[in-house]
């Protein structure tokens, strides 16, 4: 396994991860190792799907006009 040390990183940076640690249950190396993990991953689903639909303009998925909605008859 390989050492990486970051330096001049900014306080609110610090703090986040310092926050985003404790709420997963997780010491501030073991969350910065998850979220570099998961920066450099291959599985990147939600990355994926907004470039693979990056191109598809708004104007194509038109919502319907719609109706008034029916009287109900509860009696």
């Amino acid at each position: 396994m390989g050492t990486l040390t970051v330096r001049n990183l900014d306080d609110d940076v610090q703090r986040r991860i310092r926050r985003r640690a404790a709420e997963n249950g997780r010491s501030m190396e073991a969350e910065a190792r998850a979220i570099l993990s998961a920066a450099v991953s291959d599985n990147r689903l939600v990355a994926t799907w907004l470039a693979a639909v990056a191109d598809i303009g708004l104007d194509e998925f038109a919502v319907p006009p719609r109706s008034a909605p029916r009287q109900s008859d509860l009696a």
